[in-house]
């Protein structure tokens, strides 16, 4: 996706939208689904999934409730920071900018899991 122009419009699109806005949730499942299209013709199959399930999300809660992965541990003393959907939707539309690096894949298979978790 780094090296395909339609996709990084869509993607700058979203962001402008996200950070101008917040999130209008049926222009933003809109952006996704055009950007999932761009995931299945460049063979991203966790991409793919992972825009798949955020749309689908948005579709049935009108936000975006997934939290931004972290590996810190939460407890009384520690607990989490406050995160905004539009914080984590930009977070999440980041990772999708570099698909290829591992940490980004990893971290949107985290989304991934939490926004199947969270469709059950």
């Amino acid at each position: 996706m780094e090296d395909n122009k339609r996709a990084n419009q869509v993607i700058r699109n979203i962001v402008n939208d996200l950070e101008q806005n917040g999130i209008i949730y049926n222009t933003l499942s809109e952006n996704l689904k055009k950007l999932r299209e761009h995931a299945v013709a460049e063979q991203k199959p966790v991409v793919a999934k992972a825009l798949r399930l955020a749309f689908e999300h948005l579709d049935e809660f009108e936000t975006f409730a997934a939290p931004i992965p972290t590996e810190d541990e939460y407890d009384e003393e520690n607990p989490p920071e406050k995160i905004t959907g539009t914080e984590s939707m930009l977070y999440f539309i980041n990772l999708i900018k570099k698909p290829g690096n591992p940490i980004n894949k990893q971290e949107l298979r985290s989304y991934i899991a939490f926004l199947e978790d969270f469709s059950i």
